[in-house]
């Protein structure tokens, strides 16, 4: 296939398991593939073998396109570029929007997410647990990047805390001032793959982004001394290629991160009472006050972190409440 061969295809994620998907949708072959860099509901720019172009989107369709989506885009000569067909997703990072009942899929075809904490700031052990079970519904693998560690004489101490609540996950120190911990980034991204990164504003993502791409393709601002919080300078989700051969996706700083109903990335997140739940005496235990409960037994003990137990119940309770049907008068 000519565009298996092509450097600019290659350069955003093209990759044997893409081939595949592309032979399979049995696609008119007029059409020509792409992958979304940018995405509004209305239109998207589109990596092609032939260049970025500004596609449209059908007005008609449900779901748009979003940033990381493999394309079929017709390029007619004298007419604007249109997106005809997506390809199935292989994963999807999504959260639920917080003031509505509505699913937002932040990235597609991703590799691993890289959810980013920086250390001029507390670690707050419910957004660390949050982010985890997003990032373990979408079905790639997440992983705890520490940023800022140059700022700290010992960074043992937030490391460590973040692998208490990682339940798993790989846990980095990176410093993209200082360089520490970028060629353990750049590891995780070899060609083809593609990662996510996700974090609150002013947590040293666009920073990151500029080292791991070797040039300035975020604006980066201070953060505030009082708070440690900055300004959104991500105000898009954008695909950037990266000098190793690997892609990552950006994102706006996210304040709130509305779960949708799964339980999955809960179950991965909270390994540790899932597994305490496998002795509890009654199958259907919701670990709230049923007698014979393994893991209120542990939080008694001291086993188990009373506080953890409680954001699990508090996680439960808001992705079961998502899943019921919303009426509408």
């Amino acid at each position: 296939m000519v565009e298996s061969a092509s450097s600019e295809l290659r350069a955003v994620g093209w990759n044997d398991g893409v081939a595949t998907a592309w032979a399979a949708a049995d696609l008119d072959p007029a059409v020509r593939p792409g992958r979304a860099v940018r995405t509004s509901r209305r239109f998207a720019d589109v990596a092609t073998a032939d260049g970025t172009v500004r596609a449209t989107s059908p007005p008609d369709w449900a779901s748009p396109p979003v940033t990381g989506d493999w394309l079929a885009v017709t390029c007619d000569e004298g007419d604007r570029p249109r997106i005809v067909a997506v390809l199935p997703r292989r994963t999807s990072l999504v959260r639920r929007d917080p003031s509505e009942r509505t699913a937002q899929i932040l990235a597609a075809n991703i590799d691993r997410v890289l959810l980013t904490f920086g250390a001029d700031r507390p670690i707050r052990p419910g957004r660390v647990e949050r982010s985890l079970v997003l990032a373990w519904d979408s079905g790639a693998e997440p992983v705890l990047v520490l940023t800022k560690v140059d700022l700290l004489s010992d960074p043992r101490p937030l490391l460590d805390t973040l692998s208490r609540l990682g339940g798993g996950a790989a846990v980095l120190a990176t410093s993209a001032t200082a360089g520490t911990g970028l060629d353990d980034v750049d590891a995780l991204v070899p060609p083809g793959a593609t990662v996510v990164l996700v974090g609150e504003s002013g947590a040293g993502k666009s920073t990151l982004v500029n080292r791991l791409a070797g040039n300035e393709a975020q604006e980066t601002a201070e953060v505030r001394s009082g708070d440690a919080k900055g300004r959104h300078t991500t105000v898009t989700r954008d695909l950037i290629p990266l000098r190793n051969g690997g892609v990552l996706i950006d994102t706006p700083g996210i304040r709130s991160l509305g779960l949708p109903a799964s339980g999955e990335g809960l179950a991965a997140t909270f390994a540790d009472i899932e597994s305490l739940a496998a002795d509890c005496r009654f199958r259907d235990c919701h670990h709230l006050h049923e007698p014979g409960c393994a893991v209120i037994a542990a939080a008694d003990g001291g086993s188990l972190d009373a506080d953890r137990l409680d954001r699990y119940r508090e996680l439960r309770s808001e992705m079961a409440a998502a899943s019921e049907p919303t009426h509408r008068r």
